[in-house]
């Protein structure tokens, strides 16, 4: 660890909307799960500083909330590239540049980002609240983090043809909220993971006041084809809260907290690949990888059970006991999966079949024998 990082103590929602998302969390639910990453052998973690440009954000007494934001995002990039192996840093943005709250999502999926980190400070009329909290795309059960979502998004106003842009969204009217829940995030439970990982680094380790961890309808975790979290490191409009975010202490020990939370969930998918790593002498006619492949313009699912960096004998012994492994090459890395689906629906029947001795199994889908984001596929499918 780097001697810099700190680790001290320093609407209205309807109910018509909570009955769409219970009906669509029991028809998409699926526990989304890597074990390597996706891009050369290489993590890819995409920071995104919130705001910047001509959108300030949250307003304090003595700064603004995109300068705090952008600071902290360089401080966990750089404590993130010094002490994670094999890990590449994208930052949205690196300088008081405007990048609209479409493209923030978007430069993670061109990235092939494993993770997605949005940085933010928070703001209320009262300068009595303060404390940090962690948010993931879902349904806000309540006012105050449909509140907090609706602030957030309030910056497309800012963006010329808005409503074209972002399909007759209306960040301010509480119904155009019901669309997130129409399209559930397939990685929410790693999404949930790294946020807990998170927040407690902030408040075991930081010594801030926990807000918890909280799901709500924000369009730069929208469409992320990756565990996505959104941090409101604290208040702006808090004097106190203020005057820690924006010291040079209050930043590093915040930057370090969300380095320790990436590099505990890296750390730990990696403990969980589940295979015996053997790797395969010249290949004989009965341990011979086969080709995977999903034909031309077909997207087929796959369960994915466990990747490495080191090409793994396919037997039964080296995964535990499952016989109808295939290989996948990507790169630096190798993917293992089981099974091979037209329908997304008959690959999560197989996940579930397989999930006792594989917990951490999810579908992937392929086209033309590249990986495609699921949520695409999905929707490629959906389109025919």
């Amino acid at each position: 660890m780097s001697p810099g990082i700190k680790n001290g103590k320093a609407g209205t929602i309807n109910i018509y909307g909570i009955i769409l998302i219970l009906i669509f969390n029991v028809s998409l639910s699926i526990i989304a799960s890597g074990s390597s990453p996706k891009t050369n052998g290489k993590w890819v973690i995409v920071i995104d500083p919130g705001h910047g440009g001509r959108d300030s954000g949250a307003p304090g007494l003595i700064s603004k909330e995109k300068d705090i934001n952008l600071s902290i995002a360089l401080k966990a990039a750089k404590y993130i590239r010094e002490n994670i192996k094999d890990v590449s840093v994208v930052l949205t943005r690196d300088d008081d540049s405007t990048v609209d709250l479409l493209e923030r999502p978007k430069i993670a999926n061109r990235n092939n980002a494993d993770l997605f980190i949005s940085i933010h400070a928070n703001g209320v009329k009262s300068k009595s609240v303060m404390g940090a909290e962690t948010y993931v795309m879902g349904l806000a059960v309540n006012e105050e983090n449909l509140e907090v979502a609706m602030k957030e998004n309030e910056v497309i106003l800012l963006e010329d043809d808005y409503s074209t842009k972002y399909e007759g969204f209306d960040p301010k009217s509480p119904e155009s909220y019901i669309i997130f829940t129409l399209t559930q995030n397939v990685y929410q439970k790693q999404s949930i993971d790294l946020a807990s990982k998170i927040q407690t680094q902030l408040t075991e380790s930081v010594g801030r006041k926990d807000r918890g961890v909280k799901q709500a309808g924000f369009w730069v975790l929208y469409r992320t084809s990756m565990p996505s979290v959104l941090i409101e490191t604290g208040f702006i409009t808090n004097p106190t809260e203020e005057k820690y975010l924006n010291s040079a202490d209050g930043q590093d020990y915040l930057a370090s907290a969300i380095f320790r939370a990436c590099r505990d969930y890296l750390d730990e998918l990696s403990l969980r690949s589940g295979i015996k790593v053997e790797p395969s002498s010249t290949p004989s006619a009965s341990s011979t990888s086969k080709s995977v492949s999903s034909g031309q313009n077909n997207i087929t699912f796959m369960v994915q059970i466990a990747a490495a960096t080191t090409k793994t004998e396919i037997k039964p012994d080296n995964f535990k006991g499952l016989t109808d492994v295939e290989e996948i090459n990507t790169g630096e890395r190798y993917r293992y999966v089981s099974g091979s689906f037209d329908d997304y629906s008959d690959a999560a029947r197989h996940r579930k079949k397989i999930e006792a001795i594989f917990p951490d199994a999810f579908v992937i889908a392929l086209k033309d024998n590249k990986i495609l984001p699921l949520q695409q596929a999905l929707e490629q499918k959906r389109k025919k």
